[in-house]
């Protein structure tokens, strides 16, 4: 069963695109789907990390928002502080689905029990992921991923039961 979502920002969360206005302050969309899947795995007891090679005020206000504790910017080695994550929340590789996008991503992503590319990822990192999601970066492909991976660990009743009423 898988535990831990591990989640690169710019290409997966995001379409990729970096847009600096004349202050040159950063503007990032993030897709509303998402973030209810990524809250709702919360919600499920379940652990979700960010691991992105940039920082970004922005994405530290998206974690904030949907209640993801594991933020980690700026990262150069993502594989090395995978295996930190999993060691300190005491699980295995096989309960980790990681998404990533382009080659900063490629260790990690080998490492990851599961692992996901949007439909935009590059071809070396779609060669070596277990699924090329239909959707773009940016246009609910974690939540695309989170839908897959809820149906893998038998989960949807509980998933559902979260926002409808029986």
């Amino acid at each position: 069963m898988i535990k831990l979502l591990v989640l690169d920002v710019d290409g997966c969360l995001t379409d990729g695109k970096i847009i600096y206005s004349s202050d040159a302050s950063e503007t990032k969309a993030f897709n509303v789907k998402d973030g209810l899947a990524i809250s709702s795995w919360i919600k499920l007891g379940h652990h979700v990390a960010i691991i992105t090679g940039r920082n970004s005020f922005i994405v530290k206000k998206r974690a904030d928002e949907l209640g993801i504790r594991h933020l980690y910017q700026g990262i150069k080695n993502k594989a090395e502080l995978l295996r930190e994550v999993v060691s300190k929340l005491e699980l295995q590789m096989y309960e980790v689905a990681a998404i990533g996008d382009d080659l900063n991503d490629y260790k990690m992503l080998a490492m990851a029990g599961r692992s996901f590319t949007p439909q935009d990822g590059v071809e070396d990192i779609q060669e070596i992921v277990d699924t090329v999601l239909s959707r773009r970066g940016g246009d609910a492909a974690v939540r695309e991923m989170i839908d897959i991976i809820i149906e893998e660990n038998d989960q949807k009743d509980e998933f559902l039961s979260l926002w409808i009423e029986e």
